[in-house]
Order: C-alpha cells, then structure tokens, then sequence
C-alpha cells in the first residue's frame, strides 16, 4: 500500500490542477476535505473567482467567509451550516435547487461541468481502490464527471461496501492526512418529538422499508420500533438510531423487494460510533444518489415509507422545506424524491412530520397561507400523511375543506380555531362547519389507543370535524334495525351537515369516540360510543356498532373508557336508554354494573350507573 501512496507529494501544485475561473466540487456530508480546502486557500491565493460546488458540509465552511471571497465564489445545492447561510443572505453566495437525484445530471450534462473535484477518500488496498466512505452521495458522480480528482487520504475514514470506490491512478493529485471525522451527536429526547415518533411509528407495518434523515423525529421514530419485525433501509442517509434496530434483527431487510439483505444508503452522518459500524459492514451498501434517489428505484421497495420534515404546511397540504419567507434556509435535498418514490411504491407512505409550533411555541407550523417568498418543496397533490405531536392528519383522497379540517385537528390547540377562521377566506366551508377539534385530556397524550381484536388492529380515539364523511358513511352502511335500536325509529338520512354537528363535539363537555379500522389511507369507523352531560351534572350514553363487528367487544372497550373519563371528570352518573328487545346492548350495560330503574315505557330499558359516592 505505502509503495502506492509514495508516488503522490503531500505537497499539491494548485496551479497545475486549477486556474483562475474553474468551477470545483468540494465533498459532502462528513467527507469534507478540510486539510485540501486548507492547502488550496495557503497555497492557491493567486488562483481567483473558483465557483465552489457542494451540498450539505460538517464543517468550519472558511472558504465561504467573507475574506476569501476574492478567491471563491460559493454555489450551493443545499445550505447546512450558519456560514454558507449568511453568505447566501448578504448576496456573496448561491443556492441552486435541484433534486438530490438529479444534481449529478448538472455535472454530467455540462451545465455546471467540474474543472476538479476535492474528496476524501480512505487509504487505498492492496489493488489501489480508495473508499469514499461515509459519503458517496454526490461524491461519486462529481468525481466521474470532473476533469480532475484531488484526493484527501484519510486514514479514519471507514471503508463502506456498495458503489463507492475509486482507484488511486484516477486521481491527478493527493495528501496523505489524517483527519477525525466530524461528529452529529445524538439529539437530546422531548416530550413534543417522542409523541411525533410515536404517531410515526404506528404508520410503519412490519416488512416496511425505511427512508429517514438525522435528528430527533428520526431518531425518536426509531426508539419506538424495536417490536417492529422485519423492517428494511433503503435512505439517502443513515444515523445512530439505526444501529440498534440492525444488531437486534429488526431491521434484517428480508422483506425488502429492491437490494434484498442489504440496507442501502448514499452517506450516513453521526458519531465515531456510526463511523466503526460502517466499516467494512457488508451489510449496509453505499450507492450514489443519483440511484438511492431516483423515484424509479425507491419504487421498487415495496412498503416504503419516507419519513421527511418540514418548515411549515398550509392547510392545503402544501409543505415549505427549503425557505422561510424570503430566507432560505437549507434545500430541496432528497424529500421530494422519497416522496415520489414513496406514493409510487406498492404499499408506500410518504409522511411530513414536524412540531406544531415553532418559536418557543409562539407561531404555528401549520398555517392557512404560507409565508410570502416562501417556495413550495413537496406539492399538496403528494402529500399522504402530515404528522405533529396532535396526531396523524390523512390527506389522501381528500378534499380541500377535508384536508383543511384534517390539518387543523394536528395543529396546536391554540391556534385552531384561527385557522378555522382564515380557510374561509379563501376556501369554501359551510356555514355550518363553526367548530374546530378539541381534545379530551383524560385520554392521555397520543389522543388514541391502539388495541387488538380477534387479530387484526384498530384504535379507539376521539370523534373530530374532519370525520364527518367517515360518521355519514357509517350511518348509511346500518340495517334499518339497528338504526330503529338506536335511535328508537329509522331516521331517513344523515345530511353532512347533521353528520358535521355529530363529529364537532365540545370533548370538554361531551365525549364523542369511535373505533376505526385504519389501513393506510383508508379509515372506517366501526362503532360510536358518546354520552351528552346533563344540567344536574349526570350524563346521557349510547352506542352504535357496524354490523359485521357487533359481539367482538368494541362497545366495552368504548363504555369502560367513558366511565373512567367521566369519573375523571366528577360526572355524577351515567344514564343510557335501551329498547327492550336490545338485549346484547343491555348485557353491556349491565356488565359495567348498570341497574335497571323503572321507566313506565315497557318498550323502553332505563339503566344507571352511580360514579360518584354519596
């Protein structure tokens, strides 16, 4: 190996490889070449005007200070760190957006052809092949596309199997230097991202295949996977939180449809810890973006979901990733190619998750109108799933008014019923449509539980604005007996706007729970339980129950959660009407210790339960 590197000076002649004018790429991710970027700012100071290339760095970012900006004129795919981000403020620097997928095009097609590219690469075998390591990414195509290749060879850089190997005779010039890769450490746990995590993890199936970023919803999706079976990677990037998931099974890729076996990525940021578990791993495969990224491929990952955040989403579903305002403020990157890929794949999810609110809970992420100035990343048309620490809002399928009350309901409490307020002045909401989702506390923070029967999988949660399609359904699938059991006749129809008065429920006051079934997109509500408070402090119950789940238990489920929510409350009683020939009804009632009291209506059974003690 030494007889290799020997033929390389660690002294580089700039002159030799750039000229005034040229256009370099400089490494991405982890992968900065710092000691190459050093060595061109010493020693190339006559060497002006280098338009430098890259995306996303883990590092100081000098070349994009303002003292060296005679010498290098940033153009940036992707803007990272404080640096690069004022000097695209003040003017000094570029942001070009572009798909992560097709970034390589723009070298390969000559619109931003690469007069060199600067990398870091691992020490060569005994065959003279270099590792990219943790960042082929872009790398890769860069290095194929530019004139020349200027190599940082680094002893620390792990080698990662996959697409990710240059021979040493490709490069034009190299350093031996030893350099100690930059660092992510692992976001510190929050209330508001374990809840995110939480509602993100329950939208995963087992045998689904992953796409997820760095931080903390990454990270606190994946805590809350470990009884997950059969899980896969096919990401642009990879974290800590993966390692676990790998060394305990749960991510085995067996289900995987595209790569079978192999979790496979573009670049992977985070500590020394990653850094040792990638190496030399034939387990994980590296690849290009330009292929972990293409929409085609991820598509062909059955059941992927992409898990990818946002700045703020209006309440059409439209989501700003890249801007605030006027301000940018990172990029594109590979969201909307998951995205894509995502809607694309059979079985796929592609979920926007984010906090509620931004500024010390100040300002709403979820908005009626996004910020002027700021750019639309991901369009309403592809979004499936809008996700903050209130829960999943669906949009899928759905209308704008849908959509809107969706949103609305994952929005925080406070800034509901503005919201409510501003979708009608530019869309069209019924004038009955007046009230915004409430919570019910006693249900704890996730609002919903997910519970098992007879082997297949609902949740019990709170009725909301947003259900009024989904009630009106369910009304309309009942036999003309239930209805007369339930409502002591048969009602003719249920108009959306008596449907939209049945799901905007004060939960403060009343309580309104269903039970849906929930498979992807798709949610069915298979039983409605409420009861109404009364004047005197005691409350009214009844349910309904789809047919076909009738004798399965949903209607105990849903009474044993409302006595424990009224209880909670200091509701005196509990009252429920049941008609005579109701019998399964009835035996509900009297299982939770309902007494028969007289009611001169012989048609008629009048059950109560006392809460309180006298």
């Amino acid at each position: 190996m030494q007889s290799v590197v020997s033929q390389f000076n660690n002294q580089i002649d700039w002159s030799s490889i750039i000229k005034s004018g040229d256009r370099i790429f400089l490494g991405s991710n982890a992968a900065i070449p710092n000691a190459l970027v050093d060595s061109l700012i010493e020693n190339g100071k006559k060497i002006k005007d280098i338009e430098v290339t890259h995306i996303g760095t883990l590092s100081d970012e000098r070349w994009a200070l303002p003292e060296h900006q005679q010498q290098f004129k940033v153009n940036t795919f992707f803007i990272h760190g404080k640096v690069i981000r004022q000097a695209v403020d003040e003017g000094r620097a570029d942001y070009t957006p572009c798909f992560l997928s097709e970034i390589s095009s723009l070298f390969a097609n000559d619109i931003l052809p690469l007069d060199a590219a600067l990398i870091m690469v691992g020490p060569p075998d005994q065959l003279g092949y270099c590792s990219l390591g943790v960042s082929v990414d872009i790398v890769m195509s860069a290095a194929r596309s530019a004139k020349k290749i200027v190599a940082q060879i680094n002893p620390q850089m792990p080698r990662t199997a996959g697409h990710s190997f240059l021979h040493i005779s490709e490069f034009a010039a190299c350093i031996h230097h030893e350099q100690k890769l930059p660092e992510i450490k692992p976001a510190e746990r929050s209330d508001i991202y374990e809840r995110i995590g939480q509602y993100v993890a329950m939208l995963v199936d087992n045998g689904s295949t992953l796409q997820l970023g760095i931080g903390k919803i990454p990270d606190a999706t994946l805590s809350y996977l470990g009884k997950h079976k059969n899980l896969g990677i096919h990401s642009e990037m990879i974290s800590d939180g993966v390692i676990e998931l790998i060394r305990s099974g749960v991510i085995n890729n067996r289900a995987k449809t595209f790569h079978p076996g192999k979790s496979v990525v573009s670049f992977c940021m985070g500590t020394q810890h990653l850094y040792d578990f990638v190496h030399n791993n034939p387990h994980i495969e590296f690849y290009p973006s330009s292929y972990v990224n293409k929409p085609t491929n991820i598509a062909k990952n059955d059941n992927l979901v992409s898990i990818n955040s946002a700045l703020e989403v209006d309440l059409t579903g439209q989501v700003v990733a890249d801007s605030i305002g006027h301000d940018f403020y990172s990029g594109i990157g590979g969201q909307v190619d998951f995205v894509t890929g995502a809607t694309l794949s059979k079985g796929g999810k592609p979920i926007i998750a984010l906090p509620s609110t931004a500024k010390n809970g100040t300002v709403s992420r979820i908005v009626a109108n996004i910020k002027e100035g700021a750019g639309v990343v991901t369009s309403r048309g592809n979004v499936h799933y809008i996700v903050t620490e209130f829960g999943v809002a669906s949009l899928k399928g759905k209308s704008i008014r849908e959509r809107a009350l969706e949103l609305i309901r994952v929005a925080h409490p406070k800034f509901r019923q503005a919201l409510l307020e501003s979708v009608r002045q530019h869309y069209w909401v019924p004038d009955y449509q007046t009230k915004f989702p409430t919570d019910i506390p006693e249900l704890g923070e996730l609002q919903l539980q997910e519970m098992e029967i007879q082997g297949e999988m609902f949740y019990l949660r709170p009725l909301n604005p947003a259900d009024e399609r989904r009630l009106q359904e369910f009304f309309y699938s009942h036999t003309k007996e239930t209805l007369r059991l339930r409502y002591n006749y048969v009602p003719q129809g249920m108009s959306r706007q008596n449907s939209c008065d049945l799901v905007s429920v004060d939960q403060t006051k009343d309580i309104a729970l269903t039970i849906v079934n929930q498979q992807g997109s798709s949610v069915k509500i298979e039983a409605v339980g409420r009861y109404y408070l009364n004047p005197d402090n005691s409350c009214e119950v009844a349910f309904i129950t789809r047919e076909n789940q009738q004798g399965k238990g949903m209607a105990s489920r849903l009474m044993k959660q409302m006595i424990s929510i009224a209880q909670q409350r200091g509701v005196s009683k509990m009252v429920a009407y049941v008609r005579s020939e109701n019998k399964p009804m009835i035996t509900v009632f009297e299982q939770f210790q309902f007494k028969r009291v007289f009611n001169p209506d012989p048609a008629e059974v009048e059950l109560v339960l006392f809460l309180q003690e006298s």
